[in-house]
């Protein structure tokens, strides 16, 4: 089964991820304003202080316009917010309106704009743009492709901490694109991710120690990533699991199990996959009785309606 290389380019929704401090009281109550989900009474606060030519509140006020938070969805208004606080430059105006232009938003799409835009608030440390401006880098989006380029983005937002980067880290040294091909590093850093709850670290830190790459080959810790992976919803563990069941790896042996599960990450793959995932599956069947493929198809309806958990 292919593992998932990648995470789409992050558009932030949580506005409050971008503000570093409170600067005044009256942004204090827009931050508690906006957590608890009163974005009306936010925007109020916000719209005064970027009346006012605040930078952070102009920025901020102009995202809300761009998700429809607190305030008619209005990308034109967010446009003009938006660009006065770039003017005075906030990263996280400037990370928006590379959203606003990669989306075609109010504007014409455009990658090349929108690289513009992530890149100024990347180089003032905002981790998401650096994501993206990586990420754009790993694909060709907007500018040549430079694996090196998106390494360097990669590992400044992976030292703050990102998850998503911390994971695109990970890969590229475990497919050695931009630097060296390194197993160890790259279990390194996908374990950062995956012990902070990213699924698809998780998925392919249990696909290194199910195969031996970067440690010891050992099962039982594939196991247990893969499942971590699985009750979050994500095919590629869900379905590695339940190959795990079929030779008893890591796992007692246990077909239904197998099924099981295997049947849920087929249902969650890509579309495109789902017919080559399901031979391994169909193959399975041939080794169950017709009861243990019922028992396996009901446990898969009660694991879904349970959310992947305690299945």
């Amino acid at each position: 089964m292919n593992l998932l290389l990648k995470h789409l380019l992050l558009v932030c929704g949580c506005l409050f991820a971008l503000i570093g401090q409170a600067v005044a009281d009256p942004m204090s109550d827009a931050k508690r304003a906006y957590s608890a989900n009163d974005y009306v009474k936010a925007a109020k606060l916000l719209r005064k202080l970027a009346e006012n030519g605040n930078a952070l509140a102009q920025g901020l006020i102009g995202a809300m316009y761009v998700d429809g938070k607190g305030v008619p969805q209005d990308y034109t208004e967010a446009l003009k917010w938006l660009r006065l606080a770039e003017k005075q430059g906030d990263d996280g105006a400037q990370f928006y309106l590379g959203g606003v232009y990669l989306n075609g938003q109010g504007v014409p799409q455009d990658n090349i704009e929108a690289m513009k835009h992530y890149r100024l608030a990347a180089e003032q440390g905002n981790k998401f743009a650096q994501i993206n401006v990586g990420t754009m880098y790993l694909n060709g989006i907007g500018i040549t492709q430079d694996y090196k380029e998106a390494v360097k983005w990669f590992q400044l937002a992976a030292e703050q901490g990102e998850t998503t980067a911390q994971f695109k880290l990970g890969s590229c040294y475990e497919y050695g694109r931009g630097v060296p091909q390194d197993y160890k590093e790259a279990m390194k850093w996908y374990r950062l991710a995956a012990e902070h709850g990213d699924a698809l670290a998780q998925s392919h830190l249990g696909h290194m120690y199910e195969i031996g790459q970067g440690d010891s080959q050992n099962y039982k810790e594939a196991v247990k990533w893969y499942r971590l992976a699985a009750e979050q919803g994500d095919a590629v563990g869900q379905y590695s699991l339940g190959a795990m069941y079929i030779n008893g790896r890591g796992v007692s042996q246990d077909y239904v199990l197998s099924h099981m599960w295997m049947n849920i990450g087929i249902a969650n793959a890509n579309s495109a996959n789902q017919q080559e995932l399901s031979k391994p599956r169909d193959l399975l069947e041939h080794s169950m009785t017709a009861q243990q493929i019922a028992e396996a198809q009901e446990l898969a309806r009660k694991c879904i309606a349970n959310k992947f958990k305690g299945c």
